[in-house]
């Protein structure tokens, strides 16, 4: 089938989301300006480039009090982490999706545990293996064809990361088999990584011999 996006595709539910995976989950801990804390997942994340590390979050949607919190919050206090949601953590980071008050602790309303960063102030959550201090680096309007709706993207700068020392091997790798990070797939459905292959990123010489 071909569908353009502006225009009915006849499925009982928008595939897009299916056609993009599977898509690693932000958890980003933020704080507003009065320092009430915010934990909420986006599976619209990923990282852009290494040197220096930014990731970045695509924010869409309203709540009633107006934009995402964790939009908001990044935009008056420069700051966000970015926390690993695992196999083990799966429901609390679902219990974390959920649209409440903005006065709602969402770390608390999980069962979470608050620990503090090292360069910036929004708390890390203790029970993830990783965590990824970030500044904001920008914050860039997207279009959006609900009038009702808003969409952006936070670009954060990687200013600290923490690794738990048990999920790194004997040889320093990250062991991601053993954290089983989260995925978003399409609709309701999720992922976690359970099989790990490698491949050797040819040279120019051997991929050009290839078509001779």
């Amino acid at each position: 089938m071909f569908y353009e996006t502006d225009k009915p595709h006849g499925l009982p539910r928008d595939p897009f989301k299916s056609c993009v995976v599977p898509r690693p989950i932000g958890w980003v801990t933020s704080l507003d300006a009065t320092g009430r804390v915010n934990l909420a997942p986006f599976s619209f994340f990923n990282a852009l480039a290494s040197d220096p590390p930014i990731v970045v979050l695509g924010v869409g949607g309203m709540q009633p009090h107006g934009v995402k919190d964790t939009l908001g919050n990044c935009r008056a206090t420069g700051e966000f982490v970015v926390n690993m949601a695992t196999w083990d953590l799966r429901e609390a980071m679902n219990l974390t999706s959920a649209g409440v008050p903005a006065e709602v602790d969402e770390m608390a309303l999980a069962g979470l545990t608050p620990v503090p960063s090292r360069l910036v102030r929004p708390p890390r959550v203790a029970e993830s293996p990783i965590h990824l201090e970030c500044r904001v680096h920008m914050i860039v309007d997207l279009p959006c064809d609900d009038p009702r709706s808003y969409n952006a993207a936070i670009f954060g700068l990687v200013v600290g990361v923490h690794i738990d020392d048990a999920v790194l091997t004997a040889d320093g790798l990250v062991d991601v088999l053993a954290i089983r990070p989260l995925a978003r797939l399409g609709y309701m459905d999720y992922t976690s990584i359970e099989s790990v292959f490698s491949m050797r990123r040819p040279s120019a010489a051997e991929a050009l011999a290839k078509v001779r």
